[in-house]
Order: C-alpha cells, then structure tokens, then sequence
C-alpha cells in the first residue's frame, strides 16, 4: 500500500474508532446529546439535576451548581453559579465544563438561548412520570462514564415503585389537595409529576383538571371542593395547615386530615421522590383509617346495591 492510501486508510480506521466511542443519548426534550466521550466537568442547573447525577455514580464530576442544590450533604461543598432563574455566566465559563445539565421549564427561556450559544452541550432534564426518574439516571450515568452505578440506582427505583403499586393498587381513592404555598395558594395540576405520584397512592387531585401546571387558586374553590385530606409541601412552617383550621366544616378538618410533607421529597423529581410517594402513601392509608365507619345495627335498605 503507498504512503497516501495508507494515511487514509489509518484515518478512516481513528474515524471509526473515535466514531465508536462517542456517546449519545436523548434528553427529556426529545434531542440528542452526544459526548466524544464521557463528561468530567458537569454543570447542573437545578437542584434535582444535581440529585439525579449523585445517583448516578457521578456526583465528583459535578464542578458547578445552582443554589439549593444541597443533596446530599456533599452537593453543599460545590460552587455556584447562581440560581436557576439567575446565572453568572462568567464563572460558569471559567469551570470549563462539558457538560450542563439543565431544567426545561425551570431555566429562564432568555438564560437557555444564550446558554445554548456557549456550544457547550446541554441535557434538558423534565421527568414527567415517577418512572421517567430511573430512566434518567441511566442516561446520565452513560453521558458521565458511571453507567453500573447508574443501572444499579435506576433498578433499586424501579424495584421501589413496582412495590408501591402492589402495595398501593387498587386502594379506596382519596379526594386530596396538595398545597405547595399558601401566600399565594399554589397547587397542581394532572399533569404535574407531583400528581402521578398522588395516583400511585390512590389520591385524586382536586385541582387535576386546571390547564396551568402550578395554578393559583382562592380558599373558596377548595371550600367548594372539599378535599378528604389536605396534604402541605411545607413541612418546616405550620401556617398552611392553620389556614384550613379556620374551617371546621371542610372534611379534611373535621377528621383531621391535616398532613405536612418535606416538600423537596415531592417538589424535585430526583431520587428521593420515590421516598417522597411512599411517604404520601402512608399518610394516604391515614386518611382511609380516619373514615367513620358504619354503625354496627346498620343494615343496608333493600335493593340498594
């Protein structure tokens, strides 16, 4: 062979060696990322991105984060570069990272434009369902080189929920309110992953049907509702669950169904969610002991089925 088709024949051969080990995966946009080969400084731009890759084996590789992102204890020693609606993008060129991971609907649509101007590539993170949180630490682990650790966090989940849904299936349905704020009041709609796991556990958002994913909504529509169970995503402050005191004749207050929950359990659609469900299904299974039971000489009237 002569010296030139040599050279090209040898850079064919790198070419499809190089072409080999180029990773690539899709995001929860529906694009394709792809990695020469596996990520080693990683950006995250949301708490739960920052969760998601601890997962995923691949928590040294994180170099930059955004505030609140404080799990687990080792993500509080990363240096930020703001918040999610707020980046300083000079310090996070300066961590010279290859790869953001970022939030689709959290992330100013202003900051992604110029975000996707750095040419650095970027994962749209969104799960939609509880069973989208697996799937994505596997894709995460593949982008990052840490896909064992990956596979064997994602198949603990996956476990987690399987056994939730035998537990949980087919229980008597509770009529719920989840309040993730009372000043405004916020909720959340069907489409919110918040409410699969409020399926999961048998509950029925009141709000499900509400266009606006994290609507506002005045006491009197959830008066007008009137929820079993009123379930708060903060824990760490009374003053939600106080507000429904304030009217005995809803039912949830009447049986004393007033339940906080941390909401970052709930509010992050990271790992800890699957705890944040199995929690909500417990305080679920409360709610269906509270019921009033029949009296004992009760009978049922004839031709009633």
């Amino acid at each position: 062979m002569t010296l030139p088709r040599l050279l090209t024949a040898t850079a064919a051969l790198l070419l499809t060696v190089a072409q080999a080990a180029a990773i690539t995966v899709h995001d929860d946009a529906g694009n394709f990322v792809t990695l020469a080969a596996p990520a080693l400084r990683i950006v995250t731009l949301a708490p739960h991105a920052t969760e998601l890759l601890f997962a995923a084996g691949a928590g040294d590789r994180i170099v930059g984060a955004v505030s609140y992102s404080d799990y687990p204890a080792a993500a509080r020693a990363i240096p930020r570069i703001g918040s999610n609606s707020q980046i300083d993008f000079e310090r996070l060129i300066a961590l010279k990272p290859d790869l953001l991971v970022v939030w689709l609907h959290g992330n100013a649509v202003r900051q992604l434009e110029k975000l996707r101007g750095l040419g650095i590539p970027l994962f749209y993170s969104d799960p939609q369902v509880l069973d989208d949180i697996p799937d994505a630490i596997t894709r995460l682990g593949r982008l990052a080189g840490s896909d064992a650790q990956a596979r064997q966090s994602a198949s603990a989940l996956r476990a987690r929920l399987t056994a939730l849904r035998a537990q949980y299936g087919g229980r008597q349905p509770v009529r719920m309110f989840y309040q993730v704020w009372q000043r405004p009041l916020y909720t959340l709609n069907g489409q919110h992953i918040v409410s699969d796991a409020i399926r999961l556990c048998g509950g029925v958002n009141i709000f499900a049907a509400l266009k606006a994913t994290a609507p506002v909504v005045s006491v009197e529509a959830v008066l007008l509702e009137n929820p079993e169970a009123v379930i708060s995503g903060d824990i760490k402050s009374d003053d939600g669950l106080a507000l429904w005191r304030a009217y005995p004749a809803l039912t949830a207050t009447q049986r004393g169904n007033l339940f906080a929950l941390d909401g970052d359990l709930l509010s992050r659609p990271g790992p800890r969610m699957i705890d944040g469900a199995a929690a909500l299904c417990r305080i679920l299974e409360t709610v269906r002991a509270h019921r009033p039971q029949p009296l004992a000489n009760e009978t049922t009237p004839a031709g009633a089925h």
